[in-house]
């Protein structure tokens, strides 16, 4: 169901461009001939993440917070993906609660100016964050139906980001109603790849690993599992859901595998072909929730979308990216401050 025409020549704004998941979709819009404009604070978005394509796109830079700004982003755009958002891997996000808590003005603000500006499809990066926590005790796939608007008890979202980002989803989809614009929103499960920093747990462990920390920390009993989800199948999950979903529907963009924090870290050390003594276990750090993996059907059926990276794929990827672009002695000197900040 990807239709690479559909975005030759369309006017395309990327908020959060310059982030992790942002500048890997700027990328393939470009390489789809869309004529992207990215808008960033680059409060962790990065420049150098754009390098490829930074000669063939327009670039903002401001605070999305700020209605000024949104309206100038959003002026002469057709499709507004937005990423745009305070966040980061658990130890920021547990840590950091008010900045993420800002996203409910952001997400707002960018919405209204995108309607007012006419443009024609927004598609928001959601987060499986918005999921209810208390079923996730447990190996539950977590399928869209668990998140509900109208029922009482319908929702019971990871933290403040977590709310913030359902809140989102509420918003996006009352401008559908009352504005008819076309809307879609994609659940982003624990993505990882190139470009991503150390807050998050892939990045974290291939950190330490570079640096060969021994003991080797994992945070919590290492018994915690995620659906790991690399980032070019996310990059594809953005593009079907605008292409295919006008209602506001949300859908995962995920994998159905359980994978444990240690099993992680046992491919990782094998990719660096090095392992520590010790593992120590870190059992008074953030961990989230227990277990995390998506229930995929509903994507397939309403976008055509399927990860088609298996983690063993996108790790290799993920680890060769790591190791030519970081310098071990430096992120020894950082490596706590990386852990938790942005």
């Amino acid at each position: 169901m990807q239709n690479k025409e559909f975005w030759k020549d369309k006017k395309v704004l990327v908020t959060g461009g310059a982030s992790f998941i942002g500048s890997h979709l700027v990328e393939e819009l470009m390489q789809r001939g869309a004529i992207v404009r990215v808008a960033d604070d680059l409060s962790s978005g990065k420049l150098s993440n754009l390098e490829a394509v930074k000669d063939k796109i327009e670039f903002l830079q401001g605070d999305l917070r700020k209605w000024e700004f949104a309206d100038k982003a959003t002026q002469g755009q057709e499709i507004v993906f937005h990423l745009a958002a305070r966040h980061g891997g658990r130890g920021y996000i547990d840590s950091h609660p008010a900045d993420c808590a800002t996203n409910l003005a952001l997400d707002n603000i960018v919405f209204e100016a995108a309607t007012k500006n006419g443009v024609e499809r927004i598609t928001f990066a959601g987060s499986a964050c918005a999921y209810p926590t208390d079923i996730q005790e447990e190996k539950v796939l977590l399928t869209e139906e668990m998140i509900s608007f109208k029922k009482r008890g319908g929702a019971f979202s990871d933290g403040e980001y977590g709310w913030a980002k359902l809140m989102g989803e509420m918003s996006l989809k009352a401008f559908h109603k009352q504005h008819g614009i076309k809307t879609s929103i994609v659940r982003i499960f624990t993505a990882y790849g190139p470009r991503e920093n150390e807050t998050h747990a892939i990045i974290a462990l291939l950190a330490k690993a570079l640096i060969k920390q021994d003991p080797f920390e994992i945070w919590g009993d290492g018994e915690q599992t995620r659906n790991f989800t690399y980032v070019s199948d996310i990059i594809q999950a953005l593009l079907l859901a605008s292409q295919h979903i006008e209602d506001g529907t949300a859908i995962n963009a995920g994998t159905s595998e359980f994978i444990s924090l240690n099993e992680a870290a046992e491919l990782v050390f094998k990719q660096f072909n090095w392992r520590p003594k010790e593992i120590k276990y870190l059992k008074d750090k953030p961990i989230g929730v227990k277990h995390r993996a998506a229930d995929i059907s509903l994507a397939e059926k309403v976008s055509g979308w399927q990860p088609k990276y298996s983690f063993e794929e996108g790790l290799k990827k993920t680890v060769d990216w790591y190791k030519k672009n970081k310098d071990s002695k430096e992120v020894s000197e950082k490596i706590s401050y990386l852990l938790t900040e942005r």
